[in-house]
């Protein structure tokens, strides 16, 4: 069965029973405690808490899940994968055990076909339940394992819903390991499907992870996962996951790469196999919106992008290795994930980016390691030290594997004991830095679920209305909940009906102002989620107390909500015009819109060119001047997307969605707030265009009275730069040209002057030389010269002696410092004399230090007055060397 038929039979199964299909979520979650979507629950996490109703009591869904807790098993195990498919069918307070059981047995056996004597169930070492209902349906006591709270119970990690899982395991055979059940081995009884039964509500954890049990819950709540990638290994014979046809095209993209088969066993197979693993997980995270970079989810991508280079490494493929497979990712399973086809320009480019820099990051790691190893040994050391290595890993992003690797070569060993040390004391900083942060956040998160759950939602009134009347249905003060609060407080409030728009997808949130019965006043200085559909209102209380259930007047600071809405509408036509522009692939990674100003960050991988920049800004504003009509409409999640809208990067809509078209030319998903026409946006000004990461590009722009003011400046400093030239304003470039082309002239020829009075005054010095012993001497005090002259000069100087013991020193004073400089021929310089042993004391008396290691040496200090002192110390010196000589 191949691996379409195993989706679509999966997902009818759960249509057919009342389930809801739901898409999966981007890989970047829209959760603030996940870096990427790591299990099929992560887009249903607020139904399972409470914090959101959900829209349907049952749903299925096939997730795509990144995960790198068990990188290192990839390719040392048949079953591992940093990039998976789960597919789910999930019960909100709906079904529970019985019927999950029951779906999951009759999918198996009769959807699936397999084997009823091959599979093997786990159940929580205290759920008697699930045994039995499993025995019930047909598996015998003997499939049937009980373990504990590491294998076989399931928790988010804080507060909310937990309880037993049951895992269904299917028996490989012999040639996969020895028997025992999954308990055992669990190559041989490999896990496909976890069935998580959240029957608990737990309590806050303490330092060990223990938490206490507060009770069943009221709506019980049911969580599945079904690995596609190991079910088709079973289904379709396959040795390991990179065998099925998920991923049988890009092994044999790799092996034609090396240009030979992957071994059956050895670390050769191993790297067959991570290359091949990691291309899709590459190619799947550049899709959804990740870059590399050095810290984050960035960070993991190019943590898995520089594994499989240096895998490929390993087998003696030289040559670029990752255009090649994650192209063979997206002819594979674009069918299936569209968006792989819609940004294979930037997963190509991004690719080979990345494999570029990070070649020479292995020729330059190489070259230090070499250095390193070579020092070593002439201490006679038979491990290389924990901080060589840890220093070419987190400066030069060199890996640890290949430094050991290397070591090894050279006959030594790495103190990787000391490196772990660094490391684990480098996370150690890390983490203090965030936890007292966290442990707020949390807290607050905290007294924000505890509303949402006895709260109605917000209605939202800002698309039509800037005032509204609203109570106060909720106020918290200090992260807890509070009955009222006085003048000078700052508190969070939740309304019952708000004008008010929450900080989402790049516009920030709204301010203004509300006004109880009473004469309480309060200024709104921000409006954002605190939850998903939960709105709170961030203020200051200027007069009055206010207390929960007030009722009064929310006026949206109406002057700053148009600035916003003049950079919203900017930005989605600057987005058009910046992928008609450069391409498909330049589509939006994160933007911020404030009044009369945004920010746009989109992915590319040069720098912008003059020309473009102008292209792009005239081609804005002739879209404003054209006045198209914006309009707002609602579809489902898939009529929008059939209908061209752009859905953004990392962020999170329901199946019911809000299209904004501005004319004929943008159509994106967005909540935000607009211009009703095109021309109302007013005046769109480029300011800037910068990199902000790799392959990641970031512009800045100004709209309505800012750019105005912005134009305004550079017209009057245009004008006041002509009236200096002599000229008019269009004609100032070019007259400003021919001044600089002049200058420039005139510069080199004072350059030119100056060197032929610079020799002069060198062979007027060398006429000065004074016999000293069987060598000569010249100690001069000269003026008007700058230092790096005197360096030139004293050298110059020098080389118009002849051979011979020879030592120049010259002083001279420049903008109230002494300097003085110093050479000796080669001779002596190569007898073992260095010339800063020369200025040495003279150094000291002009209130300075020598430095310069050879036969040239300059010196420096505070007290030009000591020069004469000093030139008579060095000469001392000197006399004393040509003596000595």
């Amino acid at each position: 069965m191949r691996s379409t038929q195993i989706r679509t039979t999966f997902t009818d199964f759960f249509t057919s029973r009342g389930h809801q299909q739901v898409p999966s979520s981007p890989l970047i979650p829209d959760d603030p405690t996940l870096l990427l979507a790591n299990a099929g629950m992560n887009q249903f996490k607020p139904y399972f808490l409470g914090e959101t109703t959900p829209p349907f009591p049952r749903a299925t869904s096939i997730q795509k899940c990144a995960r790198t807790s068990d990188i290192d098993n990839v390719g040392r195990t048949n079953r591992h994968a940093t990039f998976f498919e789960m597919m789910g069918n999930f019960s909100f307070g709906d079904y529970f055990k019985e019927d999950a059981i029951a779906f999951a047995w009759e999918l198996l056996t009769k959807g699936y076909g397999l084997e009823k004597d091959k599979l093997w169930i786990t159940v929580f070492e205290d759920d008697d339940e699930s045994e039995h209902l499993w025995r019930r349906i047909g598996v015998p006591a003997s499939r049937i394992q009980r373990l504990g709270m590491e294998d076989n119970y399931w928790s988010m990690g804080v507060p909310g819903p937990c309880g037993p899982c049951s895992e269904v395991n299917y028996d490989r055979g012999p040639a996969f390991g020895k028997e025992g059940g999954p308990a055992i081995d669990g190559e041989r009884y490999v896990e496909i499907w976890n069935l998580v039964f959240m029957q608990f509500q737990r309590g806050e954890g303490d330092k060990k992870g223990n938490f206490p049990i507060l009770g069943e819950l009221a709506r019980k709540g049911v969580d599945t996962g079904l690995g596609l990638d190991r079910l088709a290994a079973i289904l379709q014979d396959a040795q390991n996951v990179c065998t099925t046809d998920l991923l049988l095209p890009t092994f044999d993209s790799v092996q034609d790469l090396a240009g030979r088969a992957c071994p059956a066993e050895g670390e050769e197979k191993v790297s067959f196999q991570v290359v091949t693993e990691h291309a899709r997980s590459i190619a799947f995270l550049i899709a959804d919106g990740v870059l590399p970079a050095k810290d984050g989810r960035g960070y993991i991508l190019r943590r898995l992008m520089r594994r499989a280079i240096r895998h490929a490494r390993c087998l003696g493929i030289d040559g670029p290795v990752l255009p090649a497979t994650t192209a063979s990712v997206i002819g594979n399973l674009s069918d299936v994930w569209p968006e792989l086809t819609g940004q294979a320009a930037l997963i190509e480019q991004v690719v080979t980016a990345e494999e570029e820099s990070f070649t020479r990051t292995l020729a330059q790691g190489t070259r230090l390691l070499d250095a390193a190893i070579t020092h070593t040994r002439e201490k006679r050391s038979a491990a290389l030290p924990g901080e060589t290595a840890f220093e070419l890993a987190d400066t030069y992003g060199f890996p640890l594997e290949l430094t050991v690797e290397a070591a090894r070569e050279a006959g030594l060993t790495v103190d990787e004991e000391r490196f772990a040390a660094l490391l684990d004391g480098q996370k150690k900083r890390a983490k203090a830095g965030g936890k007292a942060k966290t442990a707020e956040a949390l807290r607050k998160m905290d007294t924000y679920r505890e509303l949402a759950a006895r709260l109605p939602r917000t209605e939202f009134l800002g698309y039509e209305h800037l005032s509204a009347e609203a109570t106060v249905t909720g106020l918290m003060s200090g992260g807890t909940v509070v009955p009222s609060a006085g003048a000078g407080a700052e508190v969070e409030l939740v309304l019952d009906r708000s004008p008010f728009y929450a900080e989402a997808g790049g516009q920030i949130g709204d301010t203004g102002t509300l006004t109880t019965t009473d004469g309480t006043v309060l200024r709104i200085t921000d409006t954002r989620y605190g939850l998903e559909g939960f709105r709170v209102h961030f203020a200051f209380v200027l007069e009055g107390e206010l207390t929960t259930g007030a009722t009064g007047e929310a006026q949206v600071d109406a002057e700053r909500r148009a600035g916003l809405v003049r950079s919203h509408s900017a930005t989605h036509i600057l987005h058009a015009v910046v992928m008609a522009t450069l391409g498909d692939h330049a589509r939006q990674q994160g933007s911020l819109v404030e009044p009369d100003r945004l920010r746009f960050d989109f992915a590319h991988f040069t720098a912008l060119t003059p020309d473009q920049l102008h292209h792009i800004e005239q081609a804005v504003n002739g879209h404003v001047l054209d006045d198209p009509k914006v309009t707002a409409w609602h579809a489902d999640r898939a009529e929008a997307e059939a209908a061209g809208a752009i859905a953004l990067f990392g962020e999170k809509y329901g199946e019911r969605v809000r299209i904004v078209d501005i004319g004929d030319f943008s159509r994106e998903l967005c909540g935000g707030t607009h211009v009703a026409h095109g021309s109302q946006v007013g005046t769109f000004s480029l300011l800037s265009e910068s990199s902000i990461g790799s392959n990641l590009r970031r512009v800045e722009a100004l709209t309505g009275h800012s750019a105005l003011r912005h134009l305004d400046t550079e017209r009057r400093l245009l004008g006041e730069l002509a009236s200096l030239l002599g000229t008019r304003p269009t004609e100032a470039p070019g007259a400003l040209r021919k001044r600089l082309e002049a200058l420039a002239a005139a510069q080199e020829t004072l350059s030119r002057l100056r060197a032929e009075e610079l020799r002069h005054q060198a062979g007027q010095l060398a006429t000065q030389a004074q016999p000293v012993g069987q060598g000569q001497l010249v100690v001069r005090l000269v003026t008007g010269i700058a230092p790096d002259e005197l360096r030139g000069l004293v050298a110059d100087t020098l080389a118009r002696l002849g051979r011979g013991p020879v030592v120049v020193v010259l002083g001279a004073e420049h903008k109230g410092k002494a300097l003085l400089a110093s050479a000796i021929s080669s001779g002596l310089h190569q007898a073992g004399t260095q010339a800063s042993r020369i200025l040495a004391e003279a150094a000291r008396t002009v209130g300075g230090g020598s430095g310069g290691r050879g036969p040239l040496a300059s010196a420096g200090g505070r007290h030009p007055e000591a020069l004469n002192q000093a030139l008579e110390i060095a000469a001392y010196e000197a006399t004393r060397l040509l003596s000595n000589g």
